[in-house]
């Protein structure tokens, strides 16, 4: 933290003398009291009261005292605030293993889930793009703000589809990259800050290779944190095992400089998608920050008055 008016700060000098001017007349005080031989007279002149709390409203003044010089010295700090066009695309696989019941109720409405939480929680200032893939890779919904929109882009996601089965990461995250290319026409010369969201059970068994496309994704500065959801006892139909397998899914994340993530569960998998949306879109900013200073010594003053005026029925 810095300051953009430092030698404001010598005022704290005068919050400190009046600290040490309270604790000397609270001792000339004391010794006043001494003078009062008669004991049991000065129980009844000034009887006794709990004496710290004679002490708390002017504690806290002095606090509110503190508070505001230091907010009046203009304090700065580093700020996370959302990058300008900030762009989230999430790709979700919809291939016939997320059927699988091991995350209940399955696989897939887990993930859908999940995936109105992530996005719910990103800043209302991203853009966020859907993309569904098996055997090949549709984009449901393009990059955007409207989060009514992408919520039913969630809803429409299903087993089958994109009408072939199989498992194309490569094709999600290509899919994925051009969405991102095209959001507007800055794109081409002005790429926004954008990151790609990958949730799969298996590896790759159809369309373009994951490693080319985390190449191209490399080029174009993205990117891509994978997810790899399910468990190793998933299975579909009559015993049919569909184990997750997501050595792929680590190679992209590995090759593409982004996290991976291994969900057994909706409670992991939300966590997995807390922690990718805390790093996503965002830049340091140093900023202002003296309203979080006046606001506490604002709010000590009130403190300071309602202990007065409860304690001893006046103002400090």
């Amino acid at each position: 933290m810095s300051w953009q008016s430092p030698e404001r700060l010598w005022l704290l000098a005068g919050v400190a003398a009046l600290v040490v001017g309270y604790l000397v007349l609270q001792r000339r005080r004391s010794r006043y009291a001494v003078r009062f031989t008669n004991l049991r007279l000065l129980d009844k002149v000034a009887p006794s009261r709990p004496t710290w709390r004679r002490h708390v409203p002017a504690g806290l003044f002095i606090a509110m005292l503190a508070l505001l010089v230091v907010g009046f010295a203009r304090p700065t700090d580093e700020v996370r605030v959302p990058r300008e066009r900030a762009t989230v695309m999430v790709a979700v696989d919809v291939s016939r293993s997320m059927l699988a019941d091991d995350v209940p109720p399955d696989r897939l409405i887990a993930a859908k889930d999940a995936a109105r939480e992530f996005v719910a929680d990103l800043p209302e200032e991203f853009n966020v793009g859907l993309v569904a893939f098996a055997g090949s890779a549709q984009v449901m919904v393009p990059p955007t703000g409207d989060r009514e929109v992408m919520a039913a882009g969630i809803d429409r996601l299903d087993e089958g589809i994109t009408g072939i089965q199989g498992t194309a990461i490569g094709e999600a995250i290509h899919a994925s990259l051009e969405s991102i290319r095209t959001l507007d026409a800055q794109a081409v010369e002005e790429p926004p800050p954008a990151r790609v969201v990958v949730l799969s059970d298996g590896a790759n068994t159809s369309g373009r290779s994951p490693t080319s496309a985390a190449a191209d994704a490399v080029e174009a500065d993205v990117p891509v944190d994978t997810i790899s959801f399910g468990t190793l006892d998933g299975q579909i139909g009559a015993g049919q095992r569909v184990p997750v397998d997501g050595e792929t899914l680590r190679t992209v994340a590995e090759q593409a400089g982004g996290g991976y993530y291994e969900a057994g569960s909706g409670a992991e998998l939300r966590e997995a998608y807390a922690d990718i949306g805390s790093s996503v879109g965002y830049r340091m900013e140093r900023q202002d920050v003296s309203a979080r200073f006046i606001g506490a010594g604002l709010l000590f003053a009130l403190l300071a008055a309602a202990t007065s005026m409860f304690w001893f029925s006046r103002l400090p």
